[in-house]
């Protein structure tokens, strides 16, 4: 369990967190942890983002949700994992309701157009 640290722990419990939609104790665990998270963990830094970015979506700040997803693109971009993927595609798919708000549609057309 080496790369078990508390930062992994405060990430992992702000999952569970908003899996179980508890956002108040999801999104600043998640903040938290993801501020010290490097960039160049891309895989488990964009699973964990996606998380968060489900969070605030779930908190109806669906503004801030596309932007998270955006990053969360950004780190996906040219890896080999399937799960970032997979994570984008269903926050894709729930932003899409969203999409008269402008962040989001330039999200979804950003995302179209990759």
């Amino acid at each position: 369990m080496y790369w078990v640290d508390l930062d992994e722990i405060a990430i992992m419990t702000g999952r569970c967190w908003a899996e179980l939609h508890r956002l108040l104790r999801a999104i600043p665990a998640l903040e938290s942890a993801l501020s010290r998270y490097d960039d160049t963990r891309a895989r488990d830094k964009a699973l964990y983002l996606s998380w968060l970015a489900s969070a605030y979506l779930d908190a109806g700040e669906v503004e801030y949700s596309a932007a998270i997803t955006g990053k969360v693109l950004d780190l996906s971009q040219g890896l080999a994992s399937a799960r970032p993927a997979g994570r984008s595609r269903i926050l894709l798919h729930r932003l899409q309701q969203h999409r008269q708000l402008t962040p989001v549609a330039e999200l979804l057309e950003r995302s179209a157009a990759s």
